[in-house]
């Protein structure tokens, strides 16, 4: 569907234009929060940014301040206004302090435990860099087929792609973010 469509349907059928963006852009989206959470947030999370993020292209599409500018980009920006919101949400609870007179505090868990838990958090974070080294869609099918187990004809109709096309950029991203990782230094 084109932006001019869907400006159309918007002024025709505001219930059936949100339906339409939202099945058009949802993929789009969920890259954008997924990326910018990924380090702090839960798949909870994502979801809950991705929620408040097509809330809030619903609310500027229905304002007056929209003169029906090209859609991607408007939906790039807030997405990744939104996300970057909730990373700082997010990661503003990590150093928070704690008074052990409160019920919700617990032990600091053993210094093991926190080594490794920070090591994997760095390893995450540098998997999700490289995997955006291998630009589009070769990122955008390797995050749907392995985070979200999104099949290749799903990932195809998302990205409009056979699913046999899905499986063969998905072949070759594995092998150049394979090649990335152990450039990296990250063992599989």
């Amino acid at each position: 569907m084109t932006d001019m469509e869907l400006n159309k349907l918007m002024i025709e059928s505001p219930q059936l234009a949100r339906r339409a963006l939202f099945d058009e852009y949802c993929n789009y989206v969920y890259v954008i929060a997924a990326s910018k959470l990924g380090s702090v947030g839960t798949r909870e999370d994502i979801e809950e940014c991705v929620s408040d993020i097509f809330a809030e292209i619903y609310r500027f599409c229905d304002s007056s301040s929209y003169n029906g500018g090209t859609l991607k980009g408007m939906i790039c920006t807030i997405a990744k206004r939104r996300a970057i919101d909730c990373y700082r949400r997010l990661s503003s609870g990590f150093g928070r302090t704690v008074s052990i007179d409160d019920e919700d505090f617990s032990e600091p868990a053993a210094a093991s435990r926190v080594d490794r838990e920070a090591e994997e958090n760095d390893t995450r974070r540098i998997i999700m860099e490289k995997i955006k080294e291998l630009g589009e869609p070769d990122s955008t099918i390797v995050i749907q087929q392995y985070f979200y187990n999104r099949t290749a004809r799903e990932i195809g109709e998302a990205v409009s792609m056979t699913p046999g096309a899905v499986q063969k950029r998905s072949s070759r991203a594995r092998r150049a973010l394979r090649t990335l990782l152990l450039e990296a230094g990250i063992s599989y």
